[in-house]
């Protein structure tokens, strides 16, 4: 998938699912939830059980929507990963090495970072896009509107502190997407294995930012400058 073709599914979908789950059959019926409810963009944190399988059967299962990985920490982890089939990747820092093996290889990367330094640096590494992590330590979405200033072309994705409250004042501010993880998942939902309830919480958010390009303040895609 190119960057382009990357970021207008970002634009299409500006939400994300993140999960993290202990067994397969509980990140099967997450991610299978949140899809029910108008979610298409899912990552399955390289930390979930059976990480591998689990993309493998959601890419058969779930056709309509777009299956990636995150918590990719390292180069093992990262070759895994592509073997399996994720479609996106998200790593929580930013790892030089990582980021150019995955470009070489045609999948979305979006590394973590957190400073405009760093930031900047992920992007010209040839990022997809920078996830902007954790976002709730930085004071939430004002800290993504401070960032469009200097740093407005880069394609930011704010995460760790996303809420179904919160989702579309980080669009506005200038995100290209959100992901939410916790939010989407409440702890009692998930053991009393009301899958429905979930649906529905995604449903909402996905409600609460349709529409979201006439009110962003930079509207997506932007002109993009060449990464160095």
């Amino acid at each position: 998938m190119s960057d382009k073709s990357w970021l207008k599914l970002l634009q299409q979908q500006p939400a994300i699912a993140v999960i993290r789950a202990p067994t397969f059959q509980l990140g099967y019926e997450m991610a299978t939830a949140v899809a029910r409810g108008g979610m298409k963009t899912i990552e399955i944190t390289w930390n979930s059980d059976r990480a591998a399988d689990l993309i493998d059967v959601l890419r058969s299962d779930l056709p309509l929507c777009t299956i990636g990985t995150g918590t990719v920490l390292n180069m093992s982890q990262l070759q895994s990963a592509l073997a399996a089939g994720a479609q996106f990747l998200f790593t929580p820092h930013t790892d030089l090495a990582i980021v150019q093996v995955a470009t070489s290889a045609g999948v979305p990367i979006v590394p973590g970072a957190l400073s405009p330094t760093e930031i900047i640096t992920a992007w010209q590494a040839g990022a997809s896009s920078v996830k902007v992590f954790p976002i709730s330590a930085m004071g939430g979405p004002g800290y993504i509107k401070s960032l469009q200033g200097p740093l407005g072309h880069i394609p930011l994705i704010p995460t760790g502190g996303v809420t179904l409250e919160n989702a579309r004042a980080f669009l506005e501010a200038g995100a290209i997407t959100v992901g939410l993880a916790g939010d989407l998942f409440p702890p009692d939902s998930i053991l009393a294995g009301d899958w429905q309830a979930i649906a529905e919480r995604a449903q909402k958010l996905i409600e609460r930012i349709k529409n979201i390009d006439g009110d962003r303040e930079a509207p997506w895609p932007k002109s993009l400058p060449p990464k160095l």
